[in-house]
Protein backbone atom coordinates (compact mmCIF):
# COMPACT_ATOMS: atom_id res chain seq x y z
CA UNK A 1 0.00 0.00 0.00
CA UNK A 2 1.19 3.08 -0.79
CA UNK A 3 1.33 6.37 1.66
CA UNK A 4 0.00 9.33 0.56
CA UNK A 5 2.81 12.03 -0.05
CA UNK A 6 2.58 14.64 3.06
CA UNK A 7 3.00 18.78 2.18
CA UNK A 8 5.60 20.35 4.13
CA UNK A 9 2.58 22.21 6.29
CA UNK A 10 1.28 18.56 7.27
CA UNK A 11 4.42 17.37 8.47
CA UNK A 12 5.33 20.86 10.49
CA UNK A 13 0.99 21.07 12.32
CA UNK A 14 1.82 17.05 13.11
CA UNK A 15 5.26 18.22 14.36
CA UNK A 16 4.03 21.08 16.59
CA UNK A 17 0.88 19.61 17.59
CA UNK A 18 3.17 17.70 20.66
CA UNK A 19 5.30 18.15 22.91
CA UNK A 20 6.52 21.29 20.91
CA UNK A 21 3.75 23.44 21.17
CA UNK A 22 2.92 22.68 24.45
CA UNK A 23 6.46 24.14 25.81
CA UNK A 24 5.64 27.12 23.24
CA UNK A 25 2.60 28.06 24.77
CA UNK A 26 4.32 27.15 28.45
CA UNK A 27 6.91 29.63 27.59
CA UNK A 28 4.10 32.19 26.28
CA UNK A 29 2.14 31.78 29.88
CA UNK A 30 5.36 32.50 31.78
CA UNK A 31 5.86 35.49 30.05
CA UNK A 32 2.38 36.69 29.90
CA UNK A 33 2.37 35.93 34.18
CA UNK A 34 5.67 38.18 34.58
CA UNK A 35 3.52 41.45 34.75
CA UNK A 36 1.13 40.10 37.84
CA UNK A 37 3.69 38.59 39.82
CA UNK A 38 5.90 41.42 39.46
CA UNK A 39 3.15 43.62 40.72
CA UNK A 40 2.71 41.11 43.50
CA UNK A 41 6.10 41.25 44.91
CA UNK A 42 5.94 44.87 44.41
CA UNK A 43 3.82 44.88 46.75
CA UNK A 44 5.00 43.10 48.98
CA UNK A 45 8.14 45.38 49.45
CA UNK A 46 8.30 48.81 51.40
CA UNK A 47 8.57 52.15 49.80
CA UNK A 48 12.49 51.93 50.40
CA UNK A 49 12.84 48.82 48.89
CA UNK A 50 10.63 50.07 46.16
CA UNK A 51 12.39 52.54 45.25
CA UNK A 52 16.21 51.62 45.34
CA UNK A 53 15.18 48.33 43.34
CA UNK A 54 13.44 46.19 41.43
CA UNK A 55 11.16 43.85 42.07
CA UNK A 56 13.18 40.81 40.84
CA UNK A 57 15.59 41.30 44.03
CA UNK A 58 13.40 39.59 46.21
CA UNK A 59 14.65 36.57 45.07
CA UNK A 60 17.74 37.56 46.31
CA UNK A 61 16.59 39.54 49.78
CA UNK A 62 13.62 37.60 50.56
CA UNK A 63 13.76 39.30 54.09
CA UNK A 64 12.06 42.32 52.17
CA UNK A 65 8.62 40.64 52.02
CA UNK A 66 6.33 42.49 54.20
CA UNK A 67 2.57 43.24 54.54
CA UNK A 68 2.96 46.40 55.42
CA UNK A 69 2.04 47.79 52.79
CA UNK A 70 -1.60 45.94 52.57
CA UNK A 71 -2.02 47.00 56.09
CA UNK A 72 -1.62 50.63 55.71
CA UNK A 73 -4.17 50.57 52.31
CA UNK A 74 -6.89 48.67 54.60
CA UNK A 75 -6.89 50.89 57.04
CA UNK A 76 -7.50 53.77 54.08
CA UNK A 77 -11.39 54.13 54.98
CA UNK A 78 -11.14 55.68 51.17
CA UNK A 79 -9.84 52.22 49.26
CA UNK A 80 -12.52 50.09 52.31
CA UNK A 81 -15.34 52.33 50.75
CA UNK A 82 -14.12 52.28 47.14
CA UNK A 83 -14.24 48.11 47.54
CA UNK A 84 -17.52 48.08 48.82
CA UNK A 85 -18.94 50.45 46.59
CA UNK A 86 -17.36 48.35 43.35
CA UNK A 87 -19.39 45.48 44.57
CA UNK A 88 -22.24 47.49 45.60
CA UNK A 89 -22.32 48.55 41.60
CA UNK A 90 -20.93 44.98 40.08
CA UNK A 91 -23.17 42.65 41.75
CA UNK A 92 -26.55 44.17 40.78
CA UNK A 93 -25.43 45.26 36.69
CA UNK A 94 -24.32 41.27 36.33
CA UNK A 95 -27.10 39.97 37.98
CA UNK A 96 -29.77 42.32 35.97
CA UNK A 97 -28.29 41.74 32.99
CA UNK A 98 -27.98 38.01 33.53
CA UNK A 99 -31.31 37.69 34.53
CA UNK A 100 -32.87 40.49 31.76
CA UNK A 101 -30.76 39.17 28.89
CA UNK A 102 -31.91 35.29 29.48
CA UNK A 103 -35.45 36.52 29.38
CA UNK A 104 -35.43 38.41 26.40
CA UNK A 105 -33.02 35.60 24.42
CA UNK A 106 -35.43 32.97 25.26
CA UNK A 107 -38.65 35.36 24.19
CA UNK A 108 -36.85 36.06 20.80
CA UNK A 109 -35.43 32.36 20.31
CA UNK A 110 -38.77 30.83 21.28
CA UNK A 111 -41.70 33.13 21.31
CA UNK A 112 -43.66 34.35 18.76
CA UNK A 113 -44.96 38.40 18.71
CA UNK A 114 -45.40 40.98 16.42
CA UNK A 115 -42.30 42.66 14.96
CA UNK A 116 -39.69 40.12 17.11
CA UNK A 117 -37.09 40.11 14.05
CA UNK A 118 -37.22 43.87 13.27
CA UNK A 119 -36.75 44.18 17.59
CA UNK A 120 -34.03 41.63 16.82
CA UNK A 121 -32.13 43.78 14.69
CA UNK A 122 -32.51 46.91 16.79
CA UNK A 123 -30.94 45.20 19.39
CA UNK A 124 -28.10 43.85 16.84
CA UNK A 125 -27.80 46.91 15.81
CA UNK A 126 -27.35 48.60 19.96
CA UNK A 127 -24.26 46.29 20.07
CA UNK A 128 -22.00 48.87 17.80
CA UNK A 129 -22.88 52.02 19.78
CA UNK A 130 -19.98 53.09 21.40
CA UNK A 131 -20.12 54.09 25.37
CA UNK A 132 -18.50 57.40 24.60
CA UNK A 133 -21.78 58.66 22.24
CA UNK A 134 -24.23 58.23 25.13
CA UNK A 135 -21.87 59.99 28.11
CA UNK A 136 -23.45 63.61 27.28
CA UNK A 137 -26.75 62.57 26.74
CA UNK A 138 -27.14 60.24 29.63
CA UNK A 139 -25.77 62.87 32.07
CA UNK A 140 -28.53 64.79 31.19
CA UNK A 141 -31.18 62.49 31.64
CA UNK A 142 -29.50 61.52 34.57
CA UNK A 143 -29.34 64.50 35.90
CA UNK A 144 -32.78 65.65 35.14
CA UNK A 145 -34.29 62.42 37.13
CA UNK A 146 -31.71 62.89 40.02
CA UNK A 147 -29.57 59.72 39.75
CA UNK A 148 -26.63 61.38 38.70
CA UNK A 149 -23.36 60.75 40.25
CA UNK A 150 -25.56 57.59 42.38
CA UNK A 151 -25.00 54.61 42.44
CA UNK A 152 -28.04 53.45 41.04
CA UNK A 153 -27.27 55.55 38.15
CA UNK A 154 -24.12 53.54 37.29
CA UNK A 155 -25.66 50.45 37.38
CA UNK A 156 -28.71 51.40 35.06
CA UNK A 157 -25.99 52.39 32.53
CA UNK A 158 -23.94 49.32 32.56
CA UNK A 159 -27.39 47.06 32.58
CA UNK A 160 -28.23 49.20 29.62
CA UNK A 161 -24.84 48.66 27.92
CA UNK A 162 -24.39 44.86 28.54
CA UNK A 163 -28.06 43.78 27.68
CA UNK A 164 -27.56 43.89 23.76
CA UNK A 165 -24.68 41.86 23.91
CA UNK A 166 -26.61 39.46 26.66
CA UNK A 167 -29.60 39.26 24.64
CA UNK A 168 -27.61 38.53 21.56
CA UNK A 169 -25.81 35.32 22.87
CA UNK A 170 -28.48 34.58 24.70
CA UNK A 171 -30.86 34.29 21.73
CA UNK A 172 -28.41 32.71 19.59
CA UNK A 173 -27.84 30.00 21.94
CA UNK A 174 -31.17 29.09 23.16
CA UNK A 175 -31.90 29.04 19.15
CA UNK A 176 -30.02 26.39 18.90
CA UNK A 177 -32.02 23.88 21.51
CA UNK A 178 -33.69 21.25 19.42
CA UNK A 179 -37.33 22.71 18.90
CA UNK A 180 -38.71 18.75 20.18
CA UNK A 181 -37.58 19.22 23.38
CA UNK A 182 -39.73 22.03 23.89
CA UNK A 183 -42.92 20.85 22.29
CA UNK A 184 -42.72 17.70 24.55
CA UNK A 185 -42.92 19.99 27.59
CA UNK A 186 -45.15 22.16 26.82
CA UNK A 187 -47.09 18.69 25.81
CA UNK A 188 -46.65 17.80 29.13
CA UNK A 189 -48.69 21.06 30.77
CA UNK A 190 -45.57 23.27 30.80
CA UNK A 191 -45.85 26.77 30.83
CA UNK A 192 -43.28 29.58 29.27
CA UNK A 193 -42.00 30.40 32.91
CA UNK A 194 -41.82 26.52 34.01
CA UNK A 195 -40.34 25.70 30.26
CA UNK A 196 -37.70 28.53 30.67
CA UNK A 197 -36.56 27.88 34.09
CA UNK A 198 -36.78 23.85 33.53
CA UNK A 199 -35.58 23.22 30.15
CA UNK A 200 -34.00 26.27 28.81
CA UNK A 201 -31.76 27.50 31.86
CA UNK A 202 -29.67 24.15 32.43
CA UNK A 203 -29.29 23.85 28.98
CA UNK A 204 -28.29 27.43 28.84
CA UNK A 205 -25.73 27.05 31.63
CA UNK A 206 -22.39 27.49 29.29
CA UNK A 207 -23.36 30.65 27.73
CA UNK A 208 -25.16 32.34 31.01
CA UNK A 209 -22.10 31.45 33.13
CA UNK A 210 -19.85 33.02 30.08
CA UNK A 211 -21.92 35.98 30.12
CA UNK A 212 -21.58 36.33 34.06
CA UNK A 213 -18.08 36.43 33.94
CA UNK A 214 -17.79 38.44 30.90
CA UNK A 215 -20.40 41.52 32.65
CA UNK A 216 -18.77 40.80 35.91
CA UNK A 217 -14.95 41.55 34.38
CA UNK A 218 -16.52 44.35 32.50
CA UNK A 219 -18.30 46.28 35.17
CA UNK A 220 -15.89 45.27 38.10
CA UNK A 221 -12.62 46.69 35.44
CA UNK A 222 -14.30 49.80 33.89
CA UNK A 223 -13.42 53.29 35.16
CA UNK A 224 -15.01 55.54 32.55
CA UNK A 225 -18.42 55.14 33.36
CA UNK A 226 -17.26 55.31 37.09
CA UNK A 227 -15.41 58.33 36.34
CA UNK A 228 -18.52 60.17 35.35
CA UNK A 229 -21.74 58.68 36.58
CA UNK A 230 -20.63 57.05 40.01
CA UNK A 231 -20.50 59.25 43.30
CA UNK A 232 -17.21 61.46 44.14
CA UNK A 233 -17.58 60.89 47.70
CA UNK A 234 -17.46 56.74 47.35
CA UNK A 235 -15.80 56.30 43.79
CA UNK A 236 -15.25 52.18 43.08
CA UNK A 237 -12.07 50.96 42.88
CA UNK A 238 -10.71 51.94 39.56
CA UNK A 239 -11.31 55.50 40.56
CA UNK A 240 -9.69 55.74 44.37
CA UNK A 241 -6.83 54.26 42.57
CA UNK A 242 -6.98 56.64 39.78
CA UNK A 243 -7.00 59.39 42.48
CA UNK A 244 -4.16 58.08 44.47
CA UNK A 245 -2.09 58.31 41.30
CA UNK A 246 -3.34 62.09 41.17
CA UNK A 247 -2.64 63.19 44.88
CA UNK A 248 0.74 61.22 45.61
CA UNK A 249 2.39 61.02 42.31
CA UNK A 250 4.34 57.85 41.48
CA UNK A 251 3.36 56.45 44.66
CA UNK A 252 3.88 52.29 43.84
CA UNK A 253 3.77 51.07 48.00
CA UNK A 254 0.18 52.61 47.75
CA UNK A 255 -1.25 51.53 43.78
CA UNK A 256 1.11 48.03 43.98
CA UNK A 257 -1.17 46.02 46.69
CA UNK A 258 -4.42 48.42 46.06
CA UNK A 259 -3.69 47.18 42.03
CA UNK A 260 -3.55 43.57 43.01
CA UNK A 261 -6.02 44.07 45.55
CA UNK A 262 -8.71 45.13 42.28
CA UNK A 263 -7.28 42.43 40.23
CA UNK A 264 -7.40 39.41 42.42
CA UNK A 265 -11.07 39.86 43.20
CA UNK A 266 -12.28 39.31 39.53
CA UNK A 267 -9.89 36.25 39.34
CA UNK A 268 -11.44 34.40 42.04
CA UNK A 269 -14.71 35.05 40.83
CA UNK A 270 -13.67 33.83 37.25
CA UNK A 271 -12.08 30.95 38.46
CA UNK A 272 -15.15 30.42 40.75
CA UNK A 273 -17.84 30.20 38.03
CA UNK A 274 -14.93 28.32 35.36
CA UNK A 275 -16.04 25.19 37.20
CA UNK A 276 -19.71 25.23 36.35
CA UNK A 277 -18.98 26.88 33.06
CA UNK A 278 -16.67 23.51 32.40
CA UNK A 279 -19.35 21.32 34.00
CA UNK A 280 -22.14 22.85 31.77
CA UNK A 281 -20.33 22.72 28.24
CA UNK A 282 -19.40 19.04 29.34
CA UNK A 283 -23.49 18.32 30.30
CA UNK A 284 -24.50 20.04 26.92
CA UNK A 285 -21.70 18.15 24.91
CA UNK A 286 -23.37 14.56 26.15
CA UNK A 287 -26.88 15.91 26.23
Amino acid sequence: MVKAKRSVASRIASGTAGGLMRAFLIVVAVFWLVPTVGLLLSSLRGPSDIGASGWWKIFTKPSQLTLENYSHLLDDNTITNSLLSTVAITVPATVLVVVIGSLAGYAFAWMDFPGRDWWFLVVVGLLVVPVQVALLPVSELFGAVGIFETTIGVILFHVAFGLPFAIFLLRNFFAEIPRELLEAARLDGAGELRLFTRVVMPLGGPAIASLGIFQFLWVWNDMLVALIFADSKSPPITVALQQQVRQFGNNVDVLAPGAFISMIIPLAVFFAFQKQFVSGVMAGAVK
